[in-house]
């Protein structure tokens, strides 16, 4: 059975050409398995906004090894066939926008609804990028990371040649998705107990109960 600590991975994955090769996915994977990525740190060092944001005169400007005023940003999730949950990422990208100040920021589903990595991609040319980063909504490293995801967007970039893009590791072990779910566990307590409403999540499904009671209050 494989590890947690041997899914901590680096943080991106830089793919320098428009057709994914099959031969550089396997030596990934093969590094993926090396001793240098069988331990995780004993602390992941969280990302910082301040080490890659910079403001001139009032405006968006490119720092070393950041983002800039030519980068675009995907954030592309899986999709779904449910509107709310593909609404979500709307939102979470809208969030992301306003805390990150990126000027480029783009949503996309990989599949089963619009816009598509292929949509977001133009969008994000449109508006001056000449660099894409692509910057997947899971978790960890799986069949949608390591091959669905890079083909996609290496057929969207076949349409803006001169445009560079890198497609991001997934979320991964990072000590911040901790906090993340023990709120997320503290909220719905707080919803069963009835001392707060359903979280944006969960709202008009009625799916945060306790299952169970009434047979525990049958014995």
């Amino acid at each position: 059975m494989m590890s947690i600590e041997s899914l901590f991975i680096p943080q991106t994955l830089p793919l320098k050409s428009s057709s994914v090769d099959r031969t550089a996915r396997k030596s990934t994977w093969a590094s993926l398995k090396s001793p240098k990525f069988q331990r995780a740190p004993s602390r992941i060092r969280s990302f910082s906004a301040k080490s890659s944001l910079g403001f001139e005169n009032g405006g968006f400007k490119q720092v070393p090894n950041g983002v800039g005023e030519k980068d675009g940003v995907i954030i592309v999730d899986h999709g779904s066939r449910r509107k709310e949950s593909n609404l979500m990422l709307n939102e979470f990208v809208a969030m992301f926008r306003e805390k990150s100040g990126y000027p480029i920021v783009e949503p996309a589903h990989m599949e089963l609804a619009e816009p598509s990595i292929k949509d977001a991609f133009g969008l994000c040319v449109q508006r001056g990028a000449n660099r894409v980063i692509v910057s997947p909504f899971f978790l960890f490293p799986g069949r949608h990371w390591y091959q669905d995801i890079p083909l996609l967007t290496a057929d969207a970039a076949k349409d803006h040649p001169g445009v560079s893009y890198i497609i991001t590791a997934p979320l991964g072990l990072h000590e911040l998705l901790v906090d993340v779910m023990n709120d997320r566990i503290k909220h719905c307590l707080s919803h069963v107990a009835g001392d707060a409403d359903e979280c944006a999540a969960c709202a008009g499904t009625s799916k945060c109960k306790l299952y169970g009671l009434v047979d525990v209050i049958k014995t």
